[in-house]
């Protein structure tokens, strides 16, 4: 995976944005849906990993939480331009346990967005991209 720095801790990588930061794991998350909301993305769906893998599958893993967040108005214009665009949203963004802090990860909307195949997204994408890369940099 081709990986091009950004910042000292942020990096974009082939499918994600991806940024380590120190603090609890619940603030990290607290501080991730806020930073998220303040690029105009709610977040939707709460996915507990740790838990559903520990009463599923009966495994002990660290903590990690998918978050799907949307951004209404991107999305709707999404879905104007691609009908079945709905299958790569909402934009996932992981936060999780990991040695030295806890990682946080964004799905990155250049790539998602090109499984399409329609050229008319990419401005769309653009955006969708400065939104949670600036998100993702402010933690």
């Amino acid at each position: 995976m081709k990986t091009i720095e950004i910042t000292q801790a942020t990096t974009v990588g082939a499918y994600a944005i991806t940024r380590q930061v120190g603090g609890a794991f619940a603030d990290v998350v607290e501080r991730v849906t806020a930073a998220l909301k303040e690029e105009g993305f709610g977040v939707l769906s709460t996915i507990d990993v740790q838990a559903t893998l520990k009463a599923k599958l009966d495994r002990d893993v660290p903590a990690y939480t998918i978050l799907g967040s949307c951004n209404p108005q991107l999305a709707s214009r999404g879905l104007e331009l691609e009908p079945d665009l709905g299958v790569l949203l909402p934009c996932n963004v992981v936060v999780r346990e990991a040695a030295g802090g806890v990682v946080v990860a964004a799905m990155e909307p250049l790539a998602a967005m090109a499984l399409a195949g329609n050229d008319a997204l990419a401005p769309l994408a653009a955006e969708a991209r400065e939104r949670i890369e600036r998100a993702v940099r402010s933690l």
